[in-house]
């Protein structure tokens, strides 16, 4: 997919020389077109229909356990699992060279296995229970192919780095007494971490609890989402609302993405839905191919922070947390605003700077035909924030109405009207968007395993301490340096999952609150798909700009600056995230946020009426970093900053005009 995206043209997706938005006909058949050419197989003839219902069958058993509730623990997951990763093995083949259109021998043998793992388990359900700590040797056996399939799968679908880092962890826990210092442990036989791995601590542990329930549920709402017409509808309201301002087309991107992205959390499906329509449209406002993706994929990335649904690492963070959705949603509210005001106010910035127009009224929708036309997909969403804040029920029931309300709400209007068929092609979509997630899940299990029977995180917690001295801002710097250099091989589900497990314990220690120490693991995480060298996010919308991925890369990273700092903030000032504040305290803290925001914004961009000379850079920059801390002092320099930087800025905009 990364070299179709590379190598496109806008000419040759479908928009003419004017770089015209595609129609959502034209996008979805483009998608179409890119998903032929990806790492996943193009089946052909029986297999293909026999896959596809395989996948509604997989999407229909997730339903019936969210309405009807789940088996066991360690069946439902051991399920959940065998059926990942039989679909895996069918859509991606071993390696670049093999066959797109045949299923391999040896991947219907896979397959075969990656069934057996839980017919064996439900099975032998009662005497796994009785066994447990003393697995007999075919335990071992089932546990040892669970653990292997596991890992080829990662291969094939995230690259080495997961799976490598999964079978370091592994040799580690077999050799540990061999090692010096505080890493050494008592070693454990293959019998004994096998057991561990067929557990809830291992393989089939919290982030696998997770994927199974929340995960799938929220993929397959997207799914039926944006089968709806709701990226369509998202993309002509944002046109309604900011089209016509400077630097329109922008606003629209962001405005769009961030709606759609909070639903389906997915940066990449983000930046390819929305990006074939606002991007073509930036280009032709005179926005250069490089910041046109980056803006896409920045806001892309930003709809896994922001709330209602958010990524899917953040249901693993309520799991681990042990609090309810609700309240991770809550906590997330505010800073991810923040994040999309930094990028607004840059989009704002570039725009006067460069002189750049919105498009003009005439040619854009009005918001009351837009809301005429297909304002009741919103429905399905305010439904979905009373299920999960008002109604007392659980996350996974209230997905699973809330997937059933989406369908219903669609037949309102003929131009959204889903049909039998369209609703069993959500689910089957659902179910092969989830593969990549469920088995980076079951990956870092493994992992994650290592860690519990070691005791690894906790010894690397106490060493990120000392490394930083007790110094709490050290220590977040080497929290954030390690999740960016996990997000450059990890996906950023097990990024944060294995981020969260060393480090906010660590940050807990230092008197930090243990829901700012995750948020932070889990804003970095994410920001992994913006950062070169490996930025998903940034290529997949250089691929619709025909821009320099890696140029695409550095603008996305400095128009999400204000994101690579706010995390800081809740730090420093819990009451960011609503945490043991009054309303009052809530306001003054996020106020003080905004203007080191825009003070950001005004650095990065070196404009506020009119070009800024180096030390005004620097001056805004530093207010914005006074701003960091809450206290008394800080804020009110802050704030001089700003009154300062406005005061030279305006005086020096209206000499320029005079001399002009």
């Amino acid at each position: 997919m990364e070299d179709k995206l590379k190598s496109e043209t806008p000419e040759a997706v479908g928009r003419d020389a004017n770089f015209e938005p595609m129609s959502e006909a034209q996008a979805m058949a483009y998608l179409e077109e890119v998903d032929k050419e990806s790492q996943t197989r193009n089946l052909t003839g029986i297999v293909k229909y026999i896959f596809y219902w395989a996948c509604i069958i997989v999407s229909f058993y997730h339903l019936y356990t969210a309405f009807r509730g789940t088996p066991p623990v360690v069946m439902h997951r051991s399920l959940h699992v065998g059926m990942m990763l039989a679909l895996g093995f069918i859509m991606y083949p071993i390696n670049k060279k093999a066959s797109r259109k045949k299923v391999a021998f040896y991947d219907w043998i896979l397959w075969a296995v990656a069934i057996a793992i839980p017919v064996y388990i439900w099975l032998n359900y009662g005497q796994l229970i009785q066994r447990s700590g003393m697995p007999d040797l075919m335990d071992t056996i089932i546990t040892t192919a669970m653990v292997v399939l596991t890992i080829e799968a990662a291969r094939r679908l995230t690259g080495w780095a997961l799976p490598a880092l999964a079978l370091v962890f592994i040799a580690y826990a077999i050799f540990g007494r061999r090692l010096p210092g505080m890493f050494m442990h008592r070693g454990y036989t293959w019998p004994q971490l096998a057991d561990t791995m067929l557990g809830t601590e291992g393989v089939l542990g919290t982030s696998v609890s997770v994927a199974a329930s929340y995960i799938f549920l929220f993929i397959v709402f997207g799914a039926v989402m944006t089968k709806s017409g709701m990226g369509q509808f998202f993309n002509d309201l944002a046109m309604a609302l900011a089209g016509s301002s400077k630097g329109g087309p922008a606003k629209v991107s962001v405005i769009a993405s961030g709606l759609l992205g909070s639903i389906n959390g997915s940066a990449v499906a983000n930046v390819v839905t929305t990006g074939a329509f606002t991007i073509p449209l930036m280009k032709k406002c005179g926005y250069t191919k490089e910041f046109a993706g980056a803006v896409e994929s920045s806001a892309s990335v930003g709809g896994q922070i922001l709330p209602p649904v958010m990524g899917a690492a953040a249901f693993i963070m309520a799991e681990i947390l042990g609090v309810s959705y609700s309240k991770i949603v809550i906590w997330a509210v505010i800073p991810a605003l923040l994040y999309y005001l930094g990028i607004i106010i840059q989009v704002q910035l570039r725009a006067e700077k460069t002189g750049l127009i919105g498009v003009p009224r005439d040619q854009l929708p009005k918001v009351r035909d837009v809301m005429r036309q297909k304002g009741h997909l919103l429905l399905p969403i305010l439904f979905l924030i009373y299920m999960l804040f008002f109604s007392g029920t659980t996350v996974i029931y209230s997905a699973f109405w809330t997937i059933v309300v989406t369908i219903l709400v669609s037949w309102i209007r003929p131009s959204t009207r889903m049909s039998p068929k369209t609703i069993l092609d959500a689910l089957a979509d659902g179910a092969k968007q989830t593969v990549p997630v469920a088995v980076a899940c079951a990956c870092v299990g493994i992992i994650v395993g290592v860690f519990a029977k070691t005791g690894f995180g906790l010894n690397m917690g106490n060493a990120i301490i000392t490394l930083g001295n007790r110094s709490l801002i050290l220590t977040l710097i080497f929290t954030m340096v390690t999740c960016m250099i996990l997000g450059m091989g990890v996906p950023s589900i097990p990024a944060y999952i294995i981020t969260a497990t060393i480090a906010a314990p660590a940050l807990s220690k230092l008197g930090i609150q243990p829901a700012a120490a995750h948020m932070f693991s889990f804003y970095f995480a994410m920001f992994a798909n913006l950062t070169p060298p490996v930025a998903l996010a940034a290529f997949a919308a250089a691929g619709l700009s025909g821009g320099d991925p890696m140029k695409t890369g550095f603008q996305s990273v400095k128009l999400s600056i204000a994101g690579f700092i706010v995390p800081y903030m809740f730090v420093y000032a819990p009451a960011l995230m609503l945490i043991n504040t009054t309303f009052w305290g809530g306001l003054q803290v996020t106020a003080t946020a905004c203007i080191g925001v825009a003070l950001i914004g005004v650095a990065v961009e070196g404009y506020l009426f009119t070009n800024a000379k180096l030390f005004v850079r620097i001056l805004a920059g530093a207010g914005a970093l006074a701003l960091i801390d809450p206290g008394l002092y800080t804020d009110l320099a802050g704030i001089g900053v700003l009154v300062a930087v406005v005061l030279i800025q305006r005086v020096v905009s209206i000499r320029k005009k005079s001399l002009a």
